[in-house]
C-alpha cells in the first residue's frame, strides 16, 4: 500500500518536472481558466519585503516605475493619434495601409499565445502553415474587394481578367493546398498540439483578418463608414474611465473588475451625444461621404458624388398631440444619418466592450498581461483593437442593411456584359450604345468617338465601330 500513490493527491514536485523549461505550457488543457494574470516573483522582491527597513526604497522605485510607464504610454497615444489623423487626412490608400498592418501585427499576437516554443521547434511547418494561411485568406478577401469596387479597371485589362473571373477557384486551390501539406505533415506524438494550431490558426483568421476586411471595405464606401464607428468606440472608452471613477460603484463583470456599471451607462449616454454632434460636422465634408473614385485623394482636394440620401437634412413634425393647444406641433431639422448614428453610439457602448471582455477572458485563460508589446506603454496592437474589429463589422452589416442605396454601377454592367454575353452581343451592345450616344446629340456621326490614324471621318456606325474597337 505505500508503494502506491493515493487518488487525489497531487506531489508538487512531479508537477514541476512535467513543465517544460522554457516556462511556457504544453497544451491548451494546462492553463488555468480561474486563476487571473500573474507574472512571477522574483527573489530580489522577496527579499526586500523581508527587510522592513527598505519599504520606503521599495515604494519609491514602484513610484519610479509607474512615472516611466506613464510617460511612455502618454508619449505613444500622442504618437498615434497624430499618425492616425495623419494618414486619414492624406488618403484612403494610407488608411488601407495602417489597416492592412494591424491586421498582420494582431494575427502575429494572437498566434504567438497559442504557441509552445519547444514544440514549434520540433514541427517546423507551424510557423509556415500559419503564414500561409494568412497569405492565403487576405488574397481572397482583398482581391473581392478589388474587383468588387473597381471592376471597370480590372474586367477590361487583359492580365488582370482571367485572374478575376475565376479568382475565387483560385483562392479555393490554394487553401487546399495548405490543407494537403497540413494533413501530410502531421506527426505521430505532436497531433494534439498540431490540430490544436490548426483550429487557432482559424479562430484568429476569422475574428481579426475576415473582420478587419470588413473594416476595409466601409472604407472604400466612403471614409465616415470607417472613422465615425472607430471614433464612437474611442469616445465610449473614454467616457467609460470617466464616468467609472467619477461615480462608478457597481462593479458590471468580473473578467474587468475595474469595469462599472455606471460607468458602462454613463459612457452610452455621452457617446451618444458626441456621436450626433461629430456626424453633423463629418456630413458637411464630401471627402468623407463620398465613395472611394479617387485613390489619390486627401482631405484638402475632396471628392465629388452625388450624396447619399442620409447626408442631407431633412425637417421632421411631430404629430398634432391631444393635450397641446390646437395646430401646436414641434420640428426638428436634421440629417438621417444622425439617427442612425444613435444606433451605432448604442452598438458601441452597450455590445462592442465585450470584445474587450473577450478579449481579457482570453488572456486570462493563458495568464498573459498583454497580447504583446508592439506599442510601448500600451501592449499589443491587439489590446487596443479588440472593439474595433467587432465594431467595424457592425458597421459593414448596418450600412450595407440600412443605408446603402441600391443602384446599377458602371463596374456591374460591364462585368454583365464581359461575362455574360457572347462576343457578337458584346458587339451589338457597343453598335447600340454608338447608335444611342449619336442619337442623343452626345457623339457626332461622321468622327470617330476616340482619336484614330489622322482622325479619318467614319461614313457610318459600323466604320465608327471599327475606329473605335482599333483606337
Amino acid at each position: 500500500m505505500t508503494g502506491r500513490s493515493r487518488r487525489g493527491v497531487k506531489f508538487p514536485h512531479k508537477q514541476a518536472n512535467n513543465h517544460s523549461t522554457d516556462g511556457r505550457r504544453d497544451s491548451f488543457s494546462e492553463v488555468s481558466e480561474e486563476e487571473p494574470p500573474s507574472k512571477s516573483r522574483s527573489p530580489a522582491l522577496d527579499v526586500a519585503q523581508q527587510k522592513p527597513g527598505t519599504a520606503a526604497e521599495q515604494r519609491q522605485s514602484e513610484y519610479e516605475k509607474k512615472k516611466a510607464n506613464f510617460i511612455t504610454r502618454t508619449f505613444w497615444t500622442f504618437v498615434m493619434i497624430g499618425g492616425f489623423f495623419a494618414a486619414l487626412f492624406m488618403g484612403h490608400v494610407y488608411i488601407l495601409a495602417i489597416i492592412t498592418a494591424i491586421q498582420i501585427v494582431s494575427f502575429k499576437e494572437v498566434i504567438a499565445i497559442a504557441s509552445v516554443p519547444s514544440r514549434a521547434r520540433d514541427l517546423q511547418s507551424t510557423k509556415s502553415l500559419n503564414w500561409y494561411w494568412l497569405a492565403t485568406t487576405m488574397y481572397f478577401l482583398y482581391g473581392e474587394s478589388v474587383i468588387y469596387y473597381f471592376k471597370h479597371i480590372v474586367l477590361v485589362d487583359k492580365v488582370l481578367l482571367p485572374l478575376a473571373t475565376h479568382h475565387r477557384f483560385i483562392s479555393f486551390i490554394l487553401y487546399i493546398f495548405g490543407f494537403v501539406f497540413f494533413v501530410g505533415s502531421l506527426k505521430p506524438g505532436h497531433l494534439k498540439f498540431q490540430f490544436a494550431q490548426f483550429g487557432w490558426t482559424h479562430i484568429a483568421l476569422f475574428l481579426i483578418v475576415v473582420q478587419a476586411h470588413f473594416i476595409m471595405n466601409n472604407v472604400f464606401e466612403g471614409m465616415i463608414w470607417f472613422f465615425l464607428p472607430a471614433a464612437l468606440v474611442i469616445t465610449n472608452d473614454i467616457f467609460a474611465y470617466i464616468c467609472g471613477i467619477t461615480f462608478g460603484r457597481t462593479q458590471l463583470i468580473k473578467l474587468s473588475p475595474k469595469k462599472t456599471v455606471e460607468g458602462f451607462v454613463g459612457a452610452w449616454v455621452m457617446t451618444a451625444i458626441f456621436g450626433v454632434l461629430l456626424t453633423n460636422i463629418l456630413l458637411r465634408s464630401k471627402y468623407f461621404i463620398c465613395p472611394v473614385n479617387d485613390l489619390g485623394a486627401t482631405v484638402f482636394t475632396g471628392l465629388e458624388c452625388d450624396p447619399n440620401p442620409v447626408f442631407i437634412a431633412q425637417t421632421y413634425t411631430t404629430p398634432q398631440l391631444f393635450f397641446l393647444p390646437p395646430n401646436t406641433t414641434f420640428s426638428i431639422t436634421m440629417a438621417p444619418l444622425q439617427f442612425h448614428t444613435f444606433f451605432w453610439a448604442t452598438f458601441a457602448s452597450l455590445i462592442a466592450p465585450f470584445g474587450g471582455f473577450f478579449a481579457s477572458g482570453l488572456k486570462r485563460t493563458f495568464k498573459i498581461k498583454d497580447f504583446g508589446d508592439s506599442i510601448p506603454g500600451h501592449g499589443g496592437i491587439t489590446d487596443r483593437m479588440d472593439c474595433q474589429f467587432i465594431m467595424g463589422f457592425f458597421a459593414y452589416v448596418y450600412y450595407h442593411t440600412f443605408i446603402a442605396v441600391r443602384k446599377t454601377t458602371l463596374g456591374a454592367v460591364m462585368e454583365t456584359a464581359i461575362t455574360e454575353l457572347t462576343v457578337d452581343e458584346q458587339m451589338e451592345l457597343v453598335k447600340g450604345m454608338l447608335r444611342y450616344l449619336v442619337n442623343q446629340d452626345i457623339a457626332q456621326p461622321k468622327v470617330c468617338p476616340l482619336p484614330c490614324p489622322a482622325r479619318v471621318a467614319c461614313a457610318n456606325m459600323n466604320q465608327a465601330l471599327e475606329c473605335l474597337l482599333n483606337a
